[in-house]
């Protein structure tokens, strides 16, 4: 019996390690004395080093026999012995220490908890769901990440970027569903990468993605773990940097800028509609400034006579064209935006909203600026604030200008051919091989599998 015993120690050990190798923050100590030696496999991103060090690797040591080192271990409320190979598996992912001691297999329960230096998301709010962000320690990251996802099948594996600064990365993904081609892409990119000092995730996307000049960004950056969860799953790969809160997630296309993680959460309807509002709110930020030039200055007989009267009564003494009042203002609430980010946090609200109020009436009753003017800012700015992530809504604000400038010189006709430009440019866009606008073809392609099954 204790042959049969020791055998099926020494298979779960060995279908331990095969299950979770490729994964980088695995430990495994040998501990040996005069009386025998034990054998410890666990998560170093999951387990409390000082908990192992502490109860496991030292009194190993200092006890005399390894039969009082076993009754040790099992006066551990947490401690338990595993039936099957599968609870042993779920245990360590859980933050458990495998423990192999002569016949035995023993589990002791050292997870790794970083409450304390976790923080609210300040960038990416939700209404619900989880609210907690990445930190700045890598470690604490691929922790907050594990215990969301426990699987072998996510694999972890480690780079430096950065002759200088010698900057440390994760590389992680579900080895079931991440396609290969698309890993052995990321991987020969960062090994390509030719840089000093890398200080911030957004510095790899600006060296490793293609075109350099891009408008709209192809790889997103995320303070959530949540989110980087999710996409996760959904076979995308997570890039955690040291010293950053926040992580890359790749390939991203299009649509993945204008998901938020309140979409998830909501009923499948309400989901929709959110989504609904954030591309009409993209229409209006990017759209809405140009109409507005092209109506007053070539076409306004397209609107009806009253809005026509009522904008041309409201210009009665603005001295310049509708560009120019459309251009001032906009690159003043740009001043107002770049201003409330630079200034300290206890002055920048009171500060942008007092010089907010005193630019748009005092403009408006010298007569520079229309009130129509003031209103359609208001919603221009507005609108661009309700895209969730922030690397998509910093090109929308400079495309609207693009926009502007062709409505200046060929009205509703360069505003067309600035649509059909835009949305050819999108579609020569490439996220490591995948189209930018593919849109919803992977969910509708995942649905078809799931049915034809």
């Amino acid at each position: 019996m204790a042959a049969d015993q020791k055998l099926h120690a020494e298979e779960a050990r060995k279908c331990l390690q095969e299950q979770l190798k490729n994964i980088g923050d695995v430990e495994q100590r040998e501990l040996k004395n005069e009386e025998g030696h034990a054998h410890l496999i666990y998560l170093k991103s999951m387990c409390d080093p000082i908990l192992v060090n502490e109860n496991l690797i030292n009194r190993f040591y200092e006890l005399d026999s390894m039969e009082l080192f076993e009754r040790f271990i099992g006066s551990f409320p947490s401690s338990l012995e595993p039936k099957d190979k599968q609870e042993l598996l779920r245990n360590m992912l859980r933050g458990c220490v495998a423990i192999f001691i002569r016949d035995r297999v023993l589990l002791l329960d050292a997870v790794l908890v970083n409450a304390g230096a976790i923080q609210p998301a300040s960038t990416e709010n939700v209404m619900q769901g989880p609210d907690d962000s990445f930190t700045e320690n890598i470690e604490v990251n691929l922790n907050m990440i594990r215990h969301r996802y426990q699987t072998t099948d996510l694999k972890t594996e480690f780079m430096t970027v950065g002759t200088i600064s010698q900057t440390r990365l994760i590389i992680m993904y579900d080895e079931a569903k991440v396609e290969d081609s698309v890993l052995k892409e990321l991987k020969k990119r960062l090994s390509e990468l030719k840089a000093d000092i890398i200080q911030s995730a957004s510095e790899i996307e600006r060296h490793t993605m293609h075109p350099k000049l891009r408008l709209f960004p192809t790889l997103m950056l995320t303070e959530r773990p949540d989110r980087a969860v999710l996409n996760i799953s959904q076979g995308k790969i997570c890039v955690l940097m040291d010293s950053t809160g926040y992580v890359l997630l790749l390939p991203a296309i299009f649509n993945d800028f204008f998901t938020a993680m309140d979409d998830k959460i909501q009923l499948p309807p309400i989901g929709w509609f959110l989504k609904g509002i954030r591309y009409i709110a993209l229409f209006i930020t990017v759209m809405m400034p140009s109409l507005y030039v092209a109506f007053t200055s070539y076409n306004p007989e397209i609107l009806k006579m009253q809005i026509t009267l009522l904008i041309a009564g409201s210009r009665a003494t603005v001295p310049y064209p509708s560009s120019f009042e459309v251009i001032f203002m906009l690159l003043a609430m740009e001043f107002l935006v770049e201003a409330s980010v630079r200034l300290p946090k206890a002055v920048s609200q009171s500060a942008t909203t007092v010089g907010g109020l005193i630019l748009g009436t005092a403009a408006t009753e010298a007569g520079l600026v229309s009130n129509v003017m003031i209103i359609l800012v208001a919603a221009v700015a507005i609108t661009n604030f309700v895209i969730p992530i922030t690397m998509m809504s910093m090109g929308i604000r400079v495309t609207k200008y693009v926009f502007i400038v062709l409505s200046t010189f060929f009205g509703l006709v360069g505003i067309v051919l600035g649509i059909v430009s835009l949305i050819m440019y999108l579609t020569s866009l490439r996220s490591f091989g995948k189209p930018y606008l593919k849109m919803f073809a992977i969910e509708w392609r995942r649905k078809g599998d799931q049915q034809s099954g």
